[in-house]
């Protein structure tokens, strides 16, 4: 190996080699193989060693400024050691350094910005779904996915709690996280999901919240659903006269609403929920391709369980439904395929949030209470099939729900009282058979009693 220039690369001679950039490498004239090398960005320490099978290598060690010199010499003095030892510093470093680089990729940043956004893009709300993960767990996207702990948790769902999130909210946050722990567990890219099987701890519910619960899932009385019929009716009646003074002042050129069944999208919409029981969702996409007006039914894939269940599922309609749709349909131009409630400004899907202050202005006109959910019309179909002694199996798939727990979790209460009628049965046929007894005994003590007296009798 040739040199020009040698000398001690001591922090002097460094600081002067800086100021005054040599044309040549320096060679170090203590340790074989060390030296500086000038460049554009300044000095540069390598090392040239050779390895066991003779190989000829170069180490680069860093700049000067990032390392000192006393920082670079031990540097090139371990990698010396390595070689003497008949290892590869070199391969050792990239080692290091691809570790490190796998290290990164297991992140969860990472992984959710690399393959798990691949896997969320081809879902409908995977957008939403990686969205929920950066916001709720902000704090641990630069935390490898395998160190995650129950005790992570436990904090985690402490902060939530003291900063007023629903455990319901936090629930769906943690559980769309595990569903990546798994998804990366599953394709090695961490051994095994570390929070499988940890759950946040349902805290104790307060009066005023049962009493809130109590009142988002509940059905209409028969008082409050004349009042909701009525109140769509005056909705619609109230529409049709400002079209009236519209029309009157300047705007003919408005369609006329008093020859139409429906004034806009409203009213059936809302219909539509009550005697069907979809979810709001699956409304707003609901196509006509997928309505059945002769045979009255409704195929279609739900969208809540579409990514586990993605086959379309049949959902029969009754009269009432049916009618509703027809009229709909005919007032639409007997279309055969599209959106059968498309936005009346784009002509697309409708936004999640477009019902919200529609329902909010027939509930109003109904009179009935503000916190009466839109959702409440489910709620109602399937509260109302149960009352009616509808079998809770008939009611799970009316409602679509993925697991007939749900059913039972939320309406089982409301079921017809079979089991008091047994135990009825039991407690009448015990009695009848008790007096029964009663009977024969009362018999037999007679019969006692009159043949102890002939028995008297035959001895006087």
């Amino acid at each position: 190996m040739e040199s020009t220039t040698k000398m001690k690369l001591t922090a002097r001679t460094l600081e002067h080699l800086a100021k005054a950039p040599p044309v040549t490498d320096v060679w170090d004239t203590d340790l074989a193989g060390y030296h500086v090398r000038p460049g554009k960005r300044g000095l540069m320490f390598r090392l040239y060693y050779r390895t066991k099978s003779g190989q000829r290598r170069l180490l680069t060690l860093g700049a000067y400024g990032t390392l000192t010199a006393a920082q670079a010499r031990s540097n090139a003095v371990e990698a010396a050691a390595i070689v003497a030892q008949g290892g590869d510093p070199r391969a050792v470093l990239e080692e290091i350094r691809a570790e490190v680089e796998r290290q990164q990729s297991r992140t969860l940043k990472a992984y959710l910005d690399g393959p798990y956004a691949v896997v969320q893009g081809r879902k409908k709300d995977g957008d939403a779904t990686l969205a929920r993960i950066r916001r709720a767990f902000s704090d641990w996207l630069d935390k490898p996915m395998g160190e995650l702990s129950r005790a992570d948790i436990e904090r985690w769902q402490g902060e939530r709690e003291a900063n007023g999130e629903a455990f319901s909210t936090s629930k769906r946050s943690l559980g769309a996280l595990k569903t990546l722990l798994a998804h990366a567990a599953e394709r090695k890219v961490i051994p095994a999901n570390p929070l499988a099987g940890i759950s946040l701890q349902r805290p104790a519910v307060t009066e005023e919240q049962m009493a809130e619960q109590s009142s988002q899932r509940r059905y209409l009385e028969s008082k409050e659903v004349k009042a909701l019929f009525a109140a769509l009716d005056q909705y619609q009646e109230e529409k049709r006269e400002q079209r009236r003074q519209s029309r009157a002042h300047g705007k003919a050129y408005l369609p006329d609403l008093d020859n139409v069944t429906y004034v806009d999208h409203v009213k059936p919409w809302i219909l539509a929920m009550y005697y069907t029981g979809f979810r709001p969702g699956d409304l707003f996409g609901l196509r006509w391709e997928q309505v059945n007006l002769t045979f009255g039914t409704v195929r279609k894939v739900i969208e809540k369980t579409a990514h586990h269940r993605p086959e379309p599922i049949t959902f029969p309609l009754s009269s009432a439904a049916v009618s509703l749709f027809k009229q709909w349909n005919e007032q639409q131009g007997a279309p055969k395929a599209g959106l059968v409630f498309p936005s009346s400004r784009t002509g697309k899907r409708m936004d999640g949030t477009a019902m919200q202050k529609p329902w909010a202005k027939v509930r109003k006109l109904a009179g009935l209470p503000q916190d009466l959910q839109l959702y409440s019309l489910r709620h109602n179909f399937a509260s109302q099939l149960v009352i009616a002694g509808i079998d809770l199996l008939t009611v799970s798939k009316l409602m679509a729900h993925s697991d007939i727990q749900t059913t039972i979790q939320h309406y089982a209460h409301l079921h017809p009282d079979h089991a008091r009628d047994a135990v009825e049965v039991f407690a009448q046929r015990v009695t009848e058979k008790a007096a029964e007894q009663s009977e024969e005994v009362a018999e037999e003590g007679g019969a006692n009693e009159l043949e102890d007296l002939q028995s008297q009798e035959n001895r006087g």
